[in-house]
This record gives C-alpha cells, structure tokens and sequence, in this order.
C-alpha cells in the first residue's frame, strides 16, 4: 500500500513538471523572437575625413559621429586604430536612436607626400559588423630655407660660407630657438627673442675644427608650430681626389710586374707638386707620371712577391710627397692567381 503511495506521489510531481513547462515554452519562443526583432544598426555621419594639407610631425583632430538607428541595443566591441592615430570614445553601449562621438587624435609623419590611414570600428550590428573609417592627408613643408646643402673650401677664410635664409610658407612668424653644428664647428649668432616670417643668417667657421670633420649637418631649430627643425648636410672636399682611391691587383702571378695608373687631383685648382714615390714594401715603382694643370698621372708596376710563405694575397702602400710636406699613402691589395 505504502509503495503504491510513493508512485502516485511521484506520477503527481512528474506531471506537475511537464504542465508548467508546456506553458513556458511559448513565453520562449516569443522572447526569442521579439528579440530577434531587435537589430541595431550603427549609422556614421561620415566614413571618411580629409585633413588637407598639412605640416609634418603635426598633431590634428576630428571626429566621426555615429547613431544607433536601429531598435536594439548598439554595443561597440573594439576600435582598432593604426600608426600615428588614436582613438576616444566615451562608452560602449547605446539605446536605440542613442548618438556617439569617435574622437580622433592624429600625427603627421615625417615625410613629405600624400598619406592615407584606416581604423575600424567593431560591433553587434549583424550587417556591418565591421565599418572602416578612413583618414587623408597631404603632408607639405611649412618652412623653406637655402641652400639645401653647401661645400666647404679649405684655403679660404670663412667670409666664403653661404648665408642661409629660412622663411616661412604660411606666413606664420616663428624664431630661431637654437643653431648647433657638428662638433660646433660652424655657428651663427641668433636671438631666440626675435619672431619674423624669414631670417637671413651670417654662419662662422672654425677652421681648425671643420679640418677635423669635413663631413656634417648644420641643425637649425625653430618655434614655427608647423615644422621644428631645418637640417643642411656640408661636405669639406679634402685636398688631394685619388681616382682610384686604391690599387687592387686580381689573378696576380708571383715574379710578373703589372701595370697600373693613379692619377691625383687638386680640388681647389691650384699648383702643386710631387716630390718622390716610393713603396713601403718595395712592390711598386714608379714608371713615368706626367703633370696636367691641377693633377699628375702616375704609370706604376707592381711586382707581386714569391707566393711562398705570403698565402693568397699581397700588400703594399704607395707612398707619395708632395712639396710642403703633405703626404698621400694609397694601399695596394693584391690577390693571387688559384691554379687547380
């Protein structure tokens, strides 16, 4: 009688059970289907922004505004950004009918030219799931300056250095904040206080220290808010051109004398002249030269050591003086023929 019971209890519950979820499975259904219903739909005012023209290194703003013109709730997953841009957004989710702001901080690159950048915008509106914004820009100076570059002469005073003259493109007055040269070996007297649309400068050169660098940049730094720094590379000619600069011997055979040319030329035209040529290893001598205008031409033999005890190769340096007591060492690299 008892087990009878249990079962009628037990039957009583599983029947329960089963009535009250026939009922709810409706209620699902239909909770399922209104929210189907519920789409959102991210719209932007624009998906492209033009910056036009400007400075390089320049930090620019804009904003992209967007609408949740669906009838769900908006939310925006991610915003992924790319190099130089970055990206604020006050939050993530947004009601239906509900406006946002992407607020868009950006900086120029370095170089000239036309650049283009894209970020994307991540979210739940199942059409667009992924909506690309893009950037434009034309990167242009805003200051120009002469010379772009300048070559220094040895044998004149420095009354000889160019003046450089920096103005500014959109007429937006700047100054000079700072004149600094490699190894400070060329300066200029700048008053930072003084604001102009163009500056005319009157450069110095130490000449011992350029002696010491014949190779530069001059770096001029400015307040303009649109271009910080102007940059001219100097060259110092040296003296004396060695065309070519060394003597290289291929396929050399030991014991038989090559013929090679060297010629030497004074870069600043003037007079000069050659008082001996000789070897340091006695490899090479002197066959004839002959003296055009500002250079000589030089006819040498190189006799290439028994290859006993050298290995593959051989070296010299061809020693020449010249009158006042310049020397020029020009290094002869010999490689041996490899007989199999």
């Amino acid at each position: 009688m008892k087990r009878n019971y249990a079962t009628l209890i037990l039957l009583f519950v599983n029947f329960v059970l089963l009535l009250n979820i026939g009922c709810q499975s409706p209620e699902k259904k239909l909770e399922a289907a209104l929210e189907a219903q519920l789409t959102p739909i991210i719209t932007f005012d624009k998906v492209a922004h033009d910056f036009g023209e400007v400075g390089p290194e320049q930090k620019i703003t804009t904003e992209f505004k967007f609408t949740n013109s669906g009838n769900g709730l908006l939310i925006i997953n991610e915003v992924d950004s790319c190099c130089g841009v970055t990206v604020t957004l006050d939050k993530k989710e947004y009601a239906l009918g509900e406006s946002g702001t992407l607020k868009i901080n950006y900086t120029s690159g370095k170089y000239l030219g036309s650049v283009m950048r894209r970020l994307y915008v991540y979210s739940n509106d199942k059409a667009k799931p992924k909506v690309a914004l893009t950037l434009k820009a034309e990167i242009v100076p805003k200051v120009a300056w002469e010379p772009q570059s300048f070559k220094l002469l040895l044998n004149r005073d420095n009354t000889i250095c160019p003046k450089i003259t920096i103005r500014s493109l959109d007429n937006q007055l700047f100054s000079i904040a700072a004149f600094k040269s490699t190894l400070n070996c060329i300066t200029a007297d700048v008053d930072s206080s003084v604001k102009a649309a163009k500056f005319v400068l009157k450069p110095k050169i130490n000449m011992d220290k350029i002696q010491e660098n014949m190779r530069g940049f001059v770096h001029i730094s400015l307040t303009h808010p649109e271009w910080k720094t102007v940059a001219i590379p100097f060259d110092v000619p040296p003296k004396f051109t060695i065309k070519p600069a060394q003597i290289i011997i291929l396929n050399a055979e030991p014991n038989k004398p090559m013929q090679r040319s060297i010629r030497i030329v004074n870069n600043y035209a003037g007079d000069f002249e050659v008082e001996t040529v000789s070897s340091q290893n006695n490899l090479i001598r002197l066959l004839s030269q002959t003296k055009v205008e500002n250079s000589y031409q030089f006819e040498l033999g190189i006799t290439p050591p028994n290859i006993e005890g050298q290995g593959q190769i051989f070296t010299d340096i061809l020693l020449i003086n010249i009158k006042g007591g310049q020397k020029i060492e020009i290094p002869c690299h010999g490689f041996y023929l490899i007989k199999e």
